[in-house]
């Protein structure tokens, strides 16, 4: 089942786990929305710019440091999603609290690993 995910931090560097999750969820049909702070593409997906309006969100995956996330908290919480994946990196017992607040779900995992055992 296709889930829906914005990929936070998305980055047109092959090198960057941003660029590698955008990859591996498209490989694994999931509706995949890289947004980022500079423009380009990635394997034919246009990388947003800015905080852009996402509906019906089931997931986010952040490849956005702690030092760098307190710009992003509110656009997060905003779109509602079921999850939140923090990737190795970018934990945030701050930011996981908040979430647990709007009722989102914190997981301290990394998202490549999880499509590749299948439980994405």
């Amino acid at each position: 089942m296709s889930k829906k995910t914005v990929v936070i931090g998305a980055s047109t560097n092959p090198e960057r786990y941003g660029y590698k999750a955008t990859i591996a969820l498209q490989k694994h049909h999931h509706d995949t929305i890289p947004v980022g702070i500079r423009e380009g593409e990635i394997n034919g997906i246009q990388i947003l710019l800015g905080k852009p309006e996402v509906k019906d969100v089931d997931t986010v995956t952040l490849y956005v440091g702690p030092q760098n996330q307190p710009e992003w908290m509110d656009y997060i919480v905003g779109l509602k999603p079921k999850r939140v994946i923090f990737n190795p990196g970018t934990e945030n017992s701050e930011f996981e609290n908040l979430l647990i607040k709007n009722n989102i779900e914190p997981i301290e995992a990394c998202t490549l690993v999880m499509l590749s055992i299948g439980n994405y």
